[in-house]
């Protein structure tokens, strides 16, 4: 049997776009980052509804999204820290409160991981789902023994397509261009989106990526997308995070690619991880709706906590 083409000898890789980044860039990085001032956000959490019928959709911060709909409650990428980083006294620190408190999540069915850094995967988060809610968590190839080793019961991993079923609807792996690890090695285990496929429509939650033509792999396969969840902040400069990160306009690209009734913006305005003003990939996008001739209400930016009822296709 072929080995996939993503799969490099206990390794994995973006298919013709290989990230070479190395140690130089990232000092380079560090040392030109300008020194801009985030202001801290005002959240008023919201309390989602125990369930619902019809889907809606609840921006908690960063990258994580409540979806919810055809009774199913799926969270992505969960972090209620007040840091990305591996202790709790340095690293990336919150500019906004988590938009739902912890304590009022509805009861989950499933938890998605697209990846394990410390902004997508929070030890402290997972720890507490896992004591606190029986859902299923769905993660990249390799993922699966750390989030048991946290207390999960129910732990599925996915290679990008692979597929796995979630009560009446089903969660795909879809590829994403980005890389992975929380220490000095990389790449070990793998990074993906996923795509829900319920009976009310199908979800697209994008994780973390840089641009590349897989997009339009996703859309041909999945397309008409109901609601996708996209992201658009931590692009500059674009010399170091084009590879991992796309920026606004490329966020609008892949609404068009994936064939997406409305998208979500995430991944913005909550940890400062790059060298974007607090407000610039919301007035970005803005313009980048415009130049491509997109209905803004087609992609949406919400507050911390906002959502919206997904409209139907």
């Amino acid at each position: 049997m072929d080995r996939p083409e993503h799969h490099q000898g206990g390794r994995f890789d973006n298919p013709g776009h290989p990230f070479s980044s190395g140690l130089s860039d990232l000092l380079r990085f560090a040392r030109e980052r300008p020194r801009r001032r985030w202001q801290r956000v005002e959240v008023e959490p919201v309390r989602p509804e125990p369930w619902c019928v019809e889907w809606r959709v609840t921006w908690v911060g960063h990258s994580t999204v409540l979806f919810q709909g055809d009774g199913l409650n799926v969270l992505t990428d969960p972090i209620w820290s007040e840091r990305a980083s591996p202790v709790s006294w340095a690293g990336p620190r919150r500019w906004a409160a988590p938009g739902v408190a912890f304590e009022d999540l509805p009861a989950l069915d499933a938890v998605l991981i697209s990846h394990d850094h410390y902004d997508h995967l929070d030890r402290r988060t997972v720890e507490r789902l896992a004591r606190e809610h029986k859902a299923t968590f769905f993660v990249p190839l390799g993922l699966g023994k750390w989030v048991a080793a946290r207390g999960a019961s129910r732990v599925v991993e996915l290679d990008w397509w692979g597929s796995a079923p979630l009560a009446q609807a089903t969660v795909h792996a879809v590829p994403a261009r980005h890389f992975s690890g929380r220490g000095p090695s990389r790449n070990q285990t793998l990074w993906a989106g996923f795509v829900l496929e319920a009976p009310s429509g199908r979800l697209y939650f994008a994780g973390d990526t840089g641009w590349w033509p897989r997009f339009a792999d996703i859309g041909e396969r999945f397309a008409p997308i109901r609601l996708a969840a996209i992201p658009i902040g931590a692009y500059l400069p674009r010399w170091f995070m084009s590879p991992v990160h796309i920026d606004p306009s490329e966020a609008v690209q892949v609404h068009l690619a994936v064939g997406a009734r409305t998208s979500l913006a995430i991944h913005h305005n909550t940890f400062k991880l790059a060298d974007d003003p607090q407000d610039a990939p919301r007035l970005a996008l803005a313009q980048a709706l415009e130049d491509a001739g997109v209905d803004p209400a087609a992609f949406r930016v919400v507050g911390h906590g906002g959502g919206f009822e997904v409209p139907s296709l």
